[in-house]
């Protein structure tokens, strides 16, 4: 394993293949992980500047087109709670490649629904592969990395989980400008594709068939009875989870935010859609600094106030109508910059408690965060896809994340024994 606690960092020049014994560099794996973990966002975001045209299309409503967003998300999370366990069981490779297969399948099947139904059920097939490939990447991270070095390795993979929502609405708008939103979900295939290929040829397996657990029902039960008995990991998932939850209303009503209450057309609508990903990415980046000088419950407890404290400020400037356009992206690069910190830091100390069935414990925590998106879209649809709908979800998901948060440290100061700062 690359371990490098003491100073914060993984290991620069390389990782060890487990089952050959064939030195890889650490860049190349957490590149090839990055790559993965892009397939989620981009499922999600590449369709967004769509959805008002989508309505028209499919001859249907703004809710209904949002309740496919929706069915990604449960996609997504559902499809972590079988694909964690197998993971552990059968290895990370070939649950990857059964993923992504599906999800080319399901993007080609979706480039030719007739019918709003129809799409969703598709959408939610997606989600169900793109959940392989975000569940097995965090599970090699956990493979290879521990404590502090395992929260930068996340951070990481967060930049390129910023870089993804960045590039996915510019791509979609380039694709809306050559054809349309059909040619999306194409393009989404393609990238499938490419990416089953690159798996194939350069992710080493990770978890050797004497790390695994016997295979089987009764194994999987058992495994997720002592992972949610686990209350201080529940907690941290919880956190991680609301949190995420609170930077997904943004993209579940950002499009109509824009586009409709803010007059942006769809091209605009990605460019600033951009600029908040790259308040992603500054967040992301700055985290592995702060680990440097600060344990990640600090680092994590600190981050969540900001949050929760700018969405407050996003939630009164809406209902005082103050800003306009800027009263809301303002705050709202806040609240995303500080939750690219939490995020991170809070699913490495879950994941850090369980690295015997490390991918059953990020398929829970998947399965949280994914289920906490997939809510929040549906409260900021039935809210009214309006500024103060979105920064309501927003708000509320953030104050909730903070108070998991903080009940999490309570328990961990009354229990001394238990994971600080990477410490097993």
């Amino acid at each position: 394993m690359i371990d490098n606690r003491s100073h914060g960092q993984p290991e620069a020049n390389a990782a060890t293949k487990p089952d050959g014994g064939v030195r890889l560099r650490s860049t190349s794996i957490i590149m090839m992980l990055g790559a993965l973990v892009a397939v989620g966002p981009l499922t999600i975001d590449m369709y967004l500047p769509a959805l008002p045209a989508i309505v028209g299309d499919l001859d249907t409503t703004e809710p209904l087109v949002q309740l496919t967003l929706t069915g990604t998300l449960l996609g997504l999370g559902l499809g972590q709670l079988f694909v964690g366990p197998v993971s552990d069981s059968a290895g990370r490779r070939r649950p990857l490649l059964a993923g992504l297969a599906l999800h080319v399948v399901a993007s080609l099947l979706a480039a030719v629904a007739w019918d709003i139904s129809v799409l969703g059920g598709l959408r939610v097939l997606q989600g169900l592969g793109a959940a392989a490939a975000t569940v097995v990447a965090v599970a090699v991270v956990r493979d290879l990395f521990e404590g502090r070095a395992a929260a930068t390795a996340i951070s990481r993979l967060m930049l390129v989980m910023g870089a993804a929502p960045i590039l996915a609405p510019i791509l979609g708008s380039a694709v809306l400008l050559a054809g349309s939103w059909r040619w999306v979900f194409g393009a989404l295939a393609v990238l499938g594709i490419a990416l089953m290929v690159g798996a194939a040829a350069a992710l080493p397996e990770t978890h050797p068939p004497q790390r695994r657990p016997p295979a089987g029902l009764a194994q999987v039960w058992h495994g997720y009875q002592s992972i949610l008995r686990d209350g201080q990991f529940v907690l941290l998932a919880l956190a991680g989870g609301l949190t995420f939850g609170a930077m997904f209303s943004y993209v579940a009503g950002s499009s109509f935010v824009l586009q409709q209450q803010f007059g942006l057309d769809e091209q605009q609508f990605g460019l600033l859609f951009g600029v908040s990903a790259v308040a992603m990415i500054g967040g992301a980046q700055l985290n592995p600094l702060l680990l440097r000088r600060f344990s990640p419950p600090v680092v994590a407890r600190v981050a969540s106030a900001w949050t929760a404290a700018t969405g407050l400020v996003l939630a009164t400037l809406q209902v005082a109508e103050i800003g306009s356009l800027l009263g809301f992206v303002v705050p709202v690069l806040g609240m995303l910059a500080a939750g690219a910190v939490v995020v991170p830091n809070t699913e490495a100390l879950a994941l850090s408690r369980h690295g015997d069935n490390a991918g059953t414990a990020a398929a829970v925590i998947g399965a949280i965060r994914f289920s906490f998106g997939a809510l929040v879209a549906v409260v900021v649809g039935a809210l009214g896809n309006d500024g103060l709908a979105t920064a309501t979800a927003m708000t509320g998901s953030a104050v909730a994340g903070g108070i998991a948060l903080a009940l999490f440290v309570g328990r961990e100061q009354a229990s001394p024994r238990d994971i600080v700062g990477g410490r097993q």
